[in-house]
């Protein structure tokens, strides 16, 4: 089995070196065995996990819901319901993340649109929105 450095690594799998690193301490790959020379020694399947991790963090997963998602994958017992469970609720996570930037798009459009863009800006609607308190401060669009 052939050994990579670091630096080739990182090029292969399209990060930085700080990032493997990074990725070492939080455990979600090994630190890798060294050489003589005290240069990491890492091998395809950490190229593997890697790009796993890679592409888990593209669909919005954070690094301790990857760690769980690692964990389950390596386990010979796991089931698939079990990674549905986790995708399903980053899912739901999205879903509610993307209602509210939406009512707040909808609430600035409002404000910007009441806005005629001259004049003081004591007499600016969206300023004076953003100084309202709770009770009575924008409300966003259901």
């Amino acid at each position: 089995m052939s050994t990579l450095t670091i630096g080739q690594v990182a090029r292969r799998v399209g990060i930085g070196i700080e990032t493997i690193r990074f990725y070492e301490r939080k455990g979600l790959i090994e630190e890798p065995p060294r050489r003589e020379s005290g240069y990491r020694q890492y091998g395809e399947g950490d190229i593997e996990r890697l790009v796993f991790i890679q592409h888990a963090k593209t669909l919005g997963f954070s690094l301790k819901e990857i760690n769980e998602l690692l964990s389950i994958r390596s386990r010979p017992d796991a089931n698939s319901r079990e990674i549905k469970e986790i995708a399903s609720a980053k899912l739901a996570d999205i879903d509610n993340k993307i209602n509210l930037l939406k009512r707040m798009q909808q609430t600035l459009k409002k404000l910007v649109d009441q806005c005629p863009g001259d004049g003081p800006t004591c007499e600016c609607p969206i300023l004076e929105a953003m100084e309202m308190d709770d009770n009575g401060g924008v409300k966003m669009s259901d």
